[in-house]
């Protein structure tokens, strides 16, 4: 059991369901401030952004508030529309991972985003004698959202602009060099530039990095010993799927691909697959992951 695994146990009851959700509807009232202060003339949303000097001064609102702001595009009709398309995908994401997690990953990416800014303000700080402020929205944590839920299913078709079917693996690709060609641009004007602008950027893919390396069920050498077994034996006909007799003091539940079972993590759900030819069981991972058996 991972750390991730014992926290969830101790804290998952307190997880917030359909967390991106919320992110999505921020972003939508900071559009409605925006136009606001654009036809009344009073400001609220420099009040919410994040600003390394006014948190030093107790201005604590600011670490959390700036999930308000805009994406840094502005706002544009494709913009809003990937919006309204990430809250089912991330009801999707959050169904492979559970909320914990979920709630884990959104709120590992806003600290991960204060901390690159207060990076930027100390680092510019000393070395220009002041501080540059960074601007930050939930733009990139969401986006990158988007693209853990191609990691998780890569093979799932989206229709791209509702016209042109693409795979989730080759969106992910298209947004991976999208986002470094973005950086190289931007580090093009010089190191401080480059460093200021896109420092969001980094830390939302760097969020998604870290998610993956620690959240991950890792696979003993035991379970992957079992693993082996369980394929050769499905190979030599012993087994089809999961087929074959269970002890009584056996596992109810065997993955067909890594070999783990509810014995090994309490906490793992199992699935049949529709589309095998046979009944094979796979658990949460690689239940959207596999290949299917004809």
């Amino acid at each position: 059991m991972t750390w991730v695994d014992r926290l969830q146990r101790r804290f998952g009851k307190y997880a917030i369901p359909n967390i991106s959700r919320y992110m999505v509807i921020g972003v939508f009232i900071g559009y409605v401030l925006y136009y606001f202060e654009k036809f009344s003339g009073i400001s609220i949303l420099t009040y919410l952004q994040f600003d390394a000097y006014s948190i030093l001064h107790l201005q604590i609102w600011r670490l959390v508030t700036w999930v308000f702001c805009i994406p840094p595009s502005g706002v544009s009709f494709f913009t809003v529309i990937f919006l309204l398309c990430l809250i089912p995908m991330g009801r999707t994401l959050e169904s492979f991972i559970g909320s914990f997690k979920m709630n884990l990953y959104i709120i590992g990416g806003i600290l991960l985003s204060d901390f690159g800014g207060f990076l930027v303000y100390g680092g510019t700080y000393f070395g220009l004698r002041y501080g540059l402020p960074v601007y930050l929205s939930s733009y990139y944590i969401l986006l990158t959202m988007f693209m853990a839920l191609a990691i998780c299913v890569p093979d799932a078709q989206v229709n791209l602009y509702f016209i042109l079917p693409i795979r989730m693996k080759w969106m992910l690709l298209i947004y991976v060099v999208d986002l470094l060609y973005e950086i190289v641009t931007y580090f093009k004007y010089g190191p401080i530039v480059g460093f200021v602008y896109s420092t969001e950027i980094i830390f939302a893919l760097l969020n998604l990095v870290l998610f993956f390396l620690f959240v991950r069920n890792p696979v003993s050498r035991q379970q992957k010993r079992r693993r082996k077994e369980f394929q050769r034996q499905g190979t030599n006909g012993q087994a089809g799927g999961y087929g074959g007799s269970r002890s009584t003091n056996g596992p109810r539940h065997k993955c067909a691909v890594c070999g783990r079972t509810e014995k090994d993590d309490p906490n793992l759900t199992f699935r049949y697959c529709s589309k095998c030819n046979g009944n094979y069981e796979y658990c949460e991972e690689h239940l959207f992951t596999h290949q299917h058996r004809t």
